[in-house]
């Protein structure tokens, strides 16, 4: 069983940056794909960017390209998100999910964090 636990979500003001962090309970995470999705209030939970597990395959959604960036650290089995040039549409909860599959939906991943509100004022 994989848990995921997010943080470095919060209040920031319109055009600020938050890199919001996700780390895995087990070893395996080195050999999975990881995503992260957001859920808006009244939304269904949309992807935003995903990596492979060596880091050698990046998707984006197109309302988060040249603005979030995906990364890893399989070492610390943790996984990134930059977000800059936030904009208050950006506010959502925000998770982390792990899969042997990766990709854009969210039934490709089998473990989800518990979320993370970011919360972007203008």
């Amino acid at each position: 069983q994989v848990q995921l636990v997010e943080s470095g979500g919060g209040l920031v003001q319109a055009g600020g940056s938050l890199r919001l962090s996700c780390v895995a309970s087990e070893r395996t995470f080195s050999t999975n794909s990881m995503g992260w999705f957001r859920q808006a209030p009244g939304k269904e939970r949309e992807f935003v960017g995903s990596i492979t597990w060596n880091g050698g395959n990046l998707n984006y959604a197109d309302f988060v390209k040249g603005r979030f960036t995906v990364s890893r650290d399989n070492a610390q089995n943790t996984v990134y998100l930059q977000m800059n040039s936030l904009k208050p549409e950006d506010t959502a909860v925000y998770y982390c999910a792990a899969g042997s599959i990766g990709g854009r939906r969210p039934y490709d991943y089998n473990y989800w964090g518990q979320g993370t509100q970011v919360t972007v004022s203008s």
